[in-house]
């Protein structure tokens, strides 16, 4: 039995349920990874690095290996709700680290979130029916919030039944690609090319950066870590095996990507791979794809605001929040606090930035920011409890991977702030709005431990 298999909540309330299953799970990473990427920034990275978008991929997947080692060590080591925060704490023993972290963590998925009701709301949506952009994502978000709300097994579930439509979607892509060289049709050269009037290597690292957010998945699946059945079994293999087949169908689909449709018209577009199978030579509906690709991104924001609940009430039930954010509904055996609290700032981050016509590239630029920080700490922290022993076997990665995930993440994070300063600004706006909750809670055990000095049980 795990360590904390049997373990009750830290604040006294019923455990959460285990419901996910080692298949369910990788199919939770697969589904988170590949339904954000994909299916909504392929336009994104190719205005940055030109018609090779496939490199731009194949760096990002290469550097997030280093960092998923670290994520497979800590979460079999340590299985619990909460991840990255988890991790710092133990590393550290440092509240203030701890909260900094998984308020990054949080946030990150809830901007990734946002991102993905963006692409639900844009060119797939408008196959159908024309409604106003900020009408479709409020209530897009309020379904999916619904959804968090009404059971973990039920969202996983859900989440396999459209991580298989997601897939098949992805297939058809490839499919068109075989086609399109079998019958010259395609441009095969136009994958190697890079934007015009740009050195290789900058339009690389700005690529990359983009590209990063979409293989950010194997992250958020720490979070459910108390809903898993036997984390110790079930992560390396979900976590590396999701990774490694997002990085082969990102191959895959960005070749064909731009070997079928210009590299500006992939730019212009904020559904690009319909513009794929609108230039195909296969007899497939627009329709049919635009349909595919809506429950591919409601996948992504499904599994992202799961994400920013569970860090929400992983922090309150550890007492880095106020601790209404570990209340846990008595009959679904949610975390219904920190959903409601999640879902209302993403619906703010809607109604503000949403607004711009640049706002898919600033907030998943800002979910790669907030998530690099965390990075940087978390593959330190795998340093530092090297030293720290538990009773029951994990996985243990090369200690070279960590050291290159650090380097890596800091990299990354330095380029980002020289070329793009604003994004910066809104990922300290949101770290902010999770330090003002830190001090109310910090003021308010002051104000408890006067009126009990002692520390008197009711």
């Amino acid at each position: 039995m795990e360590a904390s298999e049997a373990r009750e909540g830290r604040s006294g309330h019923p455990p959460l349920k285990r419901g996910i299953g080692r298949v369910l799970l990788l199919f939770f990473v697969i589904g988170d990874i590949v339904g954000a990427g994909i299916y909504a920034l392929v336009g994104e990275v190719g205005a940055v690095v030109g018609g090779a978008i496939w490199a731009a991929f194949l760096a990002a997947f290469v550097l997030a290996i280093f960092t998923a080692a670290s994520y497979v060590e800590l979460v079999t080591k340590y299985p619990r709700a909460g991840g990255s925060a988890t991790y710092a704490n133990n590393a550290f023993r440092n509240p203030f680290v701890s909260f900094i972290v998984a308020f990054a963590v949080a946030a990150s998925s809830i901007t990734s979130a946002c991102v993905l009701t963006l692409a639900f709301s844009g060119d797939y949506l408008s196959q159908f029916i024309n409604v106003p952009t900020l009408l479709a994502s409020v209530a897009f978000l309020a379904l999916v919030s619904f959804i968090n709300f009404y059971g973990i097994a039920e969202s996983v579930r859900i989440n396999v039944v459209l991580t298989c439509v997601e897939l098949f979607g992805l297939l058809l892509i490839v499919l068109i690609g075989v086609t399109a060289l079998s019958s010259g049709t395609g441009d095969p050269g136009r994958a190697f090319e890079f934007k015009e009037g740009s050195a290789v290597l900058p339009a690389l690292l700005a690529g990359t950066v983009l590209s990063f957010y979409a293989l950010i998945g194997f992250d958020d699946s720490v979070n459910v870590a108390e809903e898993v059945q036997g984390p110790s079994r079930s992560y390396p293999f979900a976590i590396f095996g999701g990774l490694l087949a997002a990085g082969i169908i990102y191959l895959l689909v960005t070749f064909t990507a731009s070997m079928v449709v210009p590299t500006d018209a992939l730019a212009a577009s904020d559904g690009p791979l319909l513009e794929v199978v609108e230039r195909g030579t296969l007899p497939i509906s627009t329709s049919l794809f635009a349909a595919i690709a809506l429950l591919a991104v409601s996948n992504g924001a499904l599994i992202n605001l799961i994400m920013a609940s569970r860090v929400v009430y992983g922090m309150g039930d550890q007492g880095v929040l106020p601790r209404i954010f570990s209340t846990v509904h008595s009959n679904r055996r949610t975390p219904w606090i920190s959903i409601l609290f999640t879902s209302l700032v993403a619906l703010a981050l809607l109604i503000t930035v949403g607004r711009n016509d640049d706002a898919l590239s600033t907030l998943s630029s800002t979910t790669v920011v907030l998530l690099l920080s965390a990075f940087v700490v978390v593959n330190v922290s795998v340093l530092v409890l090297r030293r720290d022993r538990v009773d029951h076997e994990h996985f243990t990665t090369p200690s070279v991977f960590p050291i290159l995930g650090i380097v890596v993440s800091a990299a990354l994070l330095i380029y980002t702030a020289i070329n793009d300063i604003a994004v910066f600004g809104l990922a300290a706006l949101l770290i902010g709005i999770g330090a003002v909750l830190y001090v109310i809670n910090v003021f308010a055990k002051r104000s408890l431990d006067r009126e009990n000095p002692r520390g008197d049980e009711d």
